[in-house]
């Protein structure tokens, strides 16, 4: 699994999350419910934690998204892509299919 986030999409995330200066992670984990997801039922959640056991995780903008082990289960060989939409002025979330 790979994780994908513009440098708009991390700024917009230190923004809205409120990130001190010695906060330099987020976690994306599988919440019950909710809609847009990978599998239906379950949408992707967002929040300010250390890692634990991470699965994958990328740097932008001095910020590690990362995802860990016990929700990998949920993205089913895709990849996490995050760009930021201008027309709606937040992130947009999409999963790809690996090659």
């Amino acid at each position: 699994m790979d994780i994908q986030v513009s440098k708009e999409a991390a700024k917009w995330y230190k923004n809205e999350l409120d990130l001190e200066k010695n906060e330099t992670y987020i976690r994306f984990f599988v919440r019950y419910g909710g809609f847009g997801g990978n599998i239906p039922g379950f949408s992707l959640g967002v929040s300010k934690d250390e890692p634990v056991e991470v699965h994958a995780s990328k740097e932008v903008e001095n910020i590690t998204f990362y995802v860990e082990e016990k929700d990998a289960w949920y993205f089913e060989d895709n990849d996490l892509k995050i760009k930021f939409s201008r027309k709606k002025q937040e992130p947009e979330i999409a999963y790809e299919q690996r090659r």
